[in-house]
């Protein structure tokens, strides 16, 4: 495997967007939405970067087959707390395609939210295919397959401290 952003440069990208998080929502208490499984690392640390007074609760979405992106979005696990006229920060692992991540945003749109910021960890931009606004972003990366930090292949990977390219991907 060879290491695409290290350790210490993801700790610090979270203490940064942390810090908006706090000055943009100051007055405020937002709903911080994780997809799981992947985002739940970057959630756990962004939640202990944010001091003001937030929730959290999580989705589960199944998209991808292995590797690739299956094209078909489906919710398998919903949300537990009413969004309506709720400040929304949807937290992702990753925007590849943007399929995923506009799907989810049109379906808690229904739910009227009085407002909703993606924040994303990283971001795959030359892989787009949905436009998809980001409120918040980690990292832009290329059109690779990574791993760690939550991503996961095939079930492994998701302890690495680091992201990282898989040699044989």
């Amino acid at each position: 495997m060879n290491v695409l952003i290290k350790e210490t440069e993801i700790q610090q990208k979270v203490q940064e967007i942390g810090k908006k998080i706090n000055k943009e929502y100051k007055d405020r208490k937002p709903i911080l939405i994780g997809v799981l499984k992947g985002a739940f690392v970057f959630l756990a640390d962004l939640l202990r970067e944010i001091e003001i007074p937030v929730e959290i609760d999580f989705l589960s979405i199944h998209s991808y087959d292995g590797s690739e992106s299956s094209g078909v979005v489906r919710i398998t696990h919903d949300l537990s707390l009413n969004i309506e006229d709720r400040d929304v920060i949807l937290v992702e692992d990753i925007i590849d395609t943007g399929r995923t991540v506009s799907y989810i945003i049109e379906n808690l749109y229904t739910r009227k939210p009085r407002s909703l910021a993606v924040c994303s960890l990283l971001n795959k931009e030359t892989r787009r295919v949905v436009d998809v606004r980001l409120t918040y972003v980690g990292f832009t990366i290329p059109g690779v397959f990574v791993v760690g930090y939550g991503l996961d292949y095939d079930n492994r990977y998701r302890n690495l401290k680091c992201i990282g390219v898989l040699d044989d991907k």
